[in-house]
């Protein structure tokens, strides 16, 4: 329902984002840390900690891994990327509460 809603609130003002099925396409390691750039943000800040599937890879934000290993893990886990990712030039947002897109339109 939050990606629906930041789509309608991105095409409320007349755009028309190419949309990513994360699932079908998943981001690359390359991908992922190019977004984290972006979003100015570490990788943990991208996981859903509250899937289960996080809970039954016993992950946890207090978790010590490297960057490049939290990448690899979103990579091959991509239904733990937070989402929608709005991506607008060379900044992007979590549209998380959807207000938060406001900022890159």
């Amino acid at each position: 329902s939050k990606s629906r809603a930041t789509l309608q609130r991105i095409e409320d003002r007349g755009l028309h984002p190419t949309i990513v099925e994360y699932l079908k396409t998943p981001p690359t390691v390359a991908e992922l840390d190019m977004l984290c750039t972006a979003l100015g943000v570490d990788p943990t800040e991208m996981v859903r900690f509250n899937e289960q599937e996080a809970k039954d890879l016993g992950l946890k934000k207090t978790d010590t891994r490297l960057r490049a290993d939290w990448l690899n893990l979103l990579a091959e886990y991509p239904r733990l990327i937070e989402r929608p990712i709005v991506l607008r030039g060379e900044k992007a947002v979590i549209g998380r509460p959807p207000e938060n897109v406001e900022a890159l339109l």
